[in-house]
């Protein structure tokens, strides 16, 4: 059962995992920040019913929104607990090479090695990913450690589920990418003159993977992607996206009909990662689904 698990496993909110699946994998959650109209709030505290009325007002706003990541005492008061309830910590985080979440945690782990509170016991891992990827990295950690593994065999599961990860996705426009200064290598794509769709993904930094000239174009290439992790085996699928559920919901019906099963999930991408994409995002991706079974192994 979770609850008897040796590892605990940590990730922010930016993986957008359903509530039901973070209560019963015992998943613990760090917030990260969203700034709109001068006001900071925690993203945990904003539910899913509150998304609609943020990117509202996200369109309306000259200024858009900022983000943050968590603080070190953030990172500390969630490790501390489970360090003194002896586990190990396999903490799994959004890329860092767009946020500093990761470093936080790494900062929270020396603090709690110097303080002797056993942070020597917490492997920090950089998902290079967000979201839906992320997700799928996090559950196949939990996975191991609900099979008894320790931090070691845990942390071994998520690289494993990152090795085999595709994500991709398409979005309305680079702009909210523009003004947040996280549009990577799909820079050389601002300033044309074509109205573009443009796909991406996600590694180290946000990689621009073709472009299209509409939606209608833009969701036949998700559902191509989705038909190509299908060939490869990668049979654990989720599907994403920001203010845009009919749409989202048009990709998992094709998806049962190429994988012949449900998703693993399909959540809405929320404040903090929606403030730099805007509305309009659609994502799919997987992993093979050995990776999400206790003792999953691909090989």
């Amino acid at each position: 059962m979770p609850g008897q698990a040796k590892t605990a496993v940590v990730t922010d909110t930016t993986a957008y995992l359903p509530e039901d699946l973070v209560a019963e994998h015992d998943i613990k959650l760090v917030s990260l920040y969203v700034s709109l109209d001068g006001v900071q709030r925690p993203e945990i505290e904003i539910a899913g019913d509150q998304y609609d009325d943020f990117f509202e007002r996200l369109r309306a706003s000259d200024e858009g929104a900022t983000t943050s990541q968590p603080s070190v005492g953030d990172f500390c008061a969630v490790y501390e607990p489970l360090l003194a309830d002896g586990k190990d910590i396999v903490s799994i985080h959004l890329s860092a090479g767009i946020s500093g979440t990761c470093e936080s945690a790494l900062q929270a782990r020396e603090r709690l090695t110097t303080e002797g509170k056993g942070g020597e016991r917490i492997r920090i891992y950089d998902s290079r990913s967000s979201c839906g990827g992320q997700a799928l990295v996090v559950l196949a950690a939990a996975s191991a450690a609900e099979a008894g593994g320790d931090g070691d065999r845990t942390l071994a599961a998520a690289e494993r589920s990152r090795d085999a990860l595709q994500m991709w996705f398409a979005i309305d426009t680079l702009e909210y990418l523009r003004k947040g200064g996280r549009i990577g290598a799909a820079q050389a794509w601002l300033g044309s003159a074509l109205q573009i769709k443009p796909i991406l993904t996600l590694g180290e930094e946000i990689t621009p993977i073709e472009r299209v000239r509409t939606r209608r174009r833009a969701f036949e290439r998700m559902v191509e992607y989705t038909r190509r992790r299908r060939d490869d085996g990668a049979d654990a699928w989720v599907v994403q996206h920001i203010h845009d559920p009919e749409t989202a919901e048009r990709l998992v019906e094709q998806g049962r009909k190429l994988f012949d099963s449900d998703p693993v999930f399909v959540s809405e991408i929320g404040p903090v990662i929606g403030a730099h994409i805007g509305p309009g995002l659609l994502g799919v991706g997987g992993v093979p689904s050995a990776l999400l079974r206790p003792g999953g192994d691909a090989a």
